[in-house]
């Protein structure tokens, strides 16, 4: 109710135009009969005339009601459902990471579109027909029982039977309903995977795979509301039952009546005025009918959109938050983490981290050894279970968080573009920024020279997610993104590893120079990405391993020497001879360890296996025709 908001006029005056509607709809049978009768009594063609014209008048007072209920109707009905999605996507907008992993991504989309439609015609019919049909009924029954007497009270006696089977229909509905829509959710996910994934499964030829799974998809949704639908469709016998019933009561205890009383007690005008309200009355009760099923099935959908509406997001920004950020300085003190609060092991533990201002700080690691969540505490994505995070020496929970993530800006693992042009997703970063701006930070991230290959430049378009440019490519524009940003803290999570060593040694001397003063946090799975880096910090298993320069961990620490050398192939004689483990440094645990597989980024060089170290000419690392 509450997303009503400016069409709560729409909403009253929907009702009011109906009252009008069904007032002249009550009296046309009415004036009927009084012709009818005077037709029998004899008069004569002026009489018609003078009824006609009244009826004609009445039916047109009826229309024009009839039509702006219906204008009103929708402008209230539509406007509903555009404010409920707004709410909705604004909702969304404000939850946490962990509060739309809560809900998946394919749930959020069928609540933003099925779901507000299924609760938008529920509206439609509640606000007219289901004002109309008991108005309708409650005033064709008055004057059925002016006109007809206790035979009349014929409809009376249906309403009890009718409502029970109502009741039992709704009663065995209901839970199908609440059963069915989570299956919408599966159906899109199942699509989204496919289109997200389609080079994928075209190259391991898994399109059949992806057509059963599709299939059971979608038959799981069919038996479900198939069932639900024959629930359903009892009602319209049950209601076609109760008409001829009572259409059979009517015509023969009123044609006895007639007879009868020779038309003293009931005319043929009554009679005939009295079938009319007869089908008027069952109509509305169909008309309920109808709004009981329309409204039983929006009912579940109406309870999955309260929920997201009713969702409050676990990162909040603290009133009167700070709303200047000093510098770039990164605390971490003793920071333990899970990402959901009943998780038997931390993700991270005891975290105790301390960055300076303007420092570049390398993170590598193993698969699973929680580097990305590392990074992600730093501006709010998540909160710390348990420690403290300070960046510029105040707790990131007493910032803004719009002033936070200002001033911190993130190259994240899955890079993601959106559909416009080049030059409109760099000013991601600064939506205010020249184009001058533009090509700077994207000669910076190396992107400028496939874009001038591109016949409209900084004007050719980008496709959803990024699709009709590579990795590599899609990685530089992001980075170009992120610099325009001129943040206080840069955050690179593995945000090369689809661009050759030479581009990516190009673009981290553009960052040193142009941003000198930011703090750059670069996670990697390349030595050579992280080793000219002030400071290295090893991970493992959620722990930090190790912390020094790339010469002291390669004397001191197993895991990066291990990487070390199956990157760049190299013997041990070539080496600085590794140092007694009880130089590491102090305060750092160093249990012993086995060599690790490097996290998965979907790039050959990410497995820890010898491979050959990158010697390619300079011109190999550009493109041709677009593509690396």
């Amino acid at each position: 109710m509450k997303s009503l908001r400016e069409y709560k006029r729409s909403t009253i005056l929907t009702p009011i135009m109906v009252i009008g509607e069904v007032a002249f709809e009550a009296l046309i049978p009415y004036i009927i009969a009084l012709l009818v009768n005077d037709v029998k009594a004899g008069y004569g063609v002026d009489h018609i005339i003078h009824y006609g014209v009244i009826l004609l008048i009445m039916a047109f007072c009826s229309l024009f009601f009839g039509y702006f209920a219906g204008v009103e109707c929708a402008k209230s009905s539509c406007g509903l459902a555009r404010n409920l999605r707004k709410d909705v996507f604004y909702r969304i907008q404000d939850f946490s990471f962990h509060n739309i992993d809560s809900f998946s991504r394919a749930s959020l989309v069928t609540r933003l579109t099925t779901d507000i439609q299924n609760v938008q015609l529920a509206w439609m019919m509640l606000i007219r027909t289901a004002f109309r049909a008991p108005l309708n009924l409650i005033l064709s029954f008055a004057m059925a029982f002016y006109m007809g007497g206790s035979i009349s009270l014929i409809f009376l006696a249906i309403i009890p039977f009718l409502a029970v089977g109502l009741g039992l229909v709704i009663k065995f509905t209901m839970p199908l309903f609440r059963l069915g829509f989570p299956k919408f959710d599966i159906l899109n996910r199942t699509v989204e995977e496919n289109v997200r994934g389609i080079r994928v499964v075209k190259a391991y030829v898994r399109e059949e795979h992806e057509k059963e799974k599709f299939y059971d998809a979608a038959e799981n949704i069919r038996k479900i509301f198939t069932k639900a639908e024959r629930i359903l469709a009892l009602n319209n016998p049950l209601m076609q039952m109760c008409i001829y019933a009572v259409m059979l009561f009517v015509l023969s205890f009123g044609s006895r009546e007639i007879i009868t009383s020779q038309g003293k007690a009931l005319d043929i005008g009554q009679f005939s005025s009295l079938l009319t309200y007869n089908f008027q009355i069952l109509a509305s009760l169909m008309m309920l009918s109808m709004i009981f099923v329309m409204v039983t099935f929006a009912a579940a959908s109406a309870a999955r959109i309260a929920e997201v509406l009713r969702t409050e997001s676990d990162l909040t920004s603290p009133e009167n938050g700070i709303t200047e950020v000093s510098d770039g300085s990164v605390d971490f003190d003793h920071v333990s983490f899970k990402y959901e609060e009943d998780a038997k092991n931390a993700v991270l533990s005891d975290i105790d981290l301390h960055i300076k201002s303007g420092e570049v700080i390398g993170v590598i690691g193993g698969t699973g050894s929680a580097k990305s969540s590392l990074v992600q505490l730093i501006p709010r994505l998540y909160d710390a279970s348990e420690g403290s995070i300070a960046v510029g020496g105040r707790d990131v929970r007493g910032y803004d968080l719009t002033t936070l993530r200002d001033n911190v800006a993130m190259v994240l693992q899955k890079n993601v573009l959106f559909s416009g042009t080049i030059a409109d997703n760099i000013r991601w970063g600064d939506k205010d920024a020249t184009d001058q701006e533009v090509r700077e930070v994207c000669r910076l991230a190396c992107a400028d020279e496939f874009i001038d290959r591109m016949p409209k430049g900084y004007d050719t378009w980008i496709e959803q997610g990024g699709t009709n440019v590579s990795g590599g490519q899609k990685q530089r524009l992001c980075i170009a993104r992120a610099l325009l940003k001129k943040p206080k803290i840069l955050i690179l999570d593995d945000s090369t590893s689809a661009v050759d060593t030479k581009t990516d040694a190009l673009i981290r001397q553009a960052m040193r120079t142009y941003l000198p003063d930011t703090t750059k946090i670069i996670i990697a799975q390349r030595t050579s990405s992280v080793e000219d880096a002030d400071r290295i910090v090893v991970m493992d298993n959620g722990r930090i391993n190790a912390v020094g320069t790339s010469e002291e961990l390669l004397k001191t620490n197993k895991i990066y020497r291990e990487v070390y050398l199956s990157q760049n192939k190299q013997g041990t004689d070539t080496l600085p001879a590794e140092e007694p483990q009880n130089k590491e440094p102090q305060g750092i645990e160093a249990p012993d360890l086995e060599p690790q597989d490097m996290e998965d980024s979907g790039s050959a060089s990410d497995s820890i296996k010898p491979v050959k170290s990158d010697t390619s000419s300079p011109s190999k690392g550009k493109e041709a025709n677009g593509r690396e």
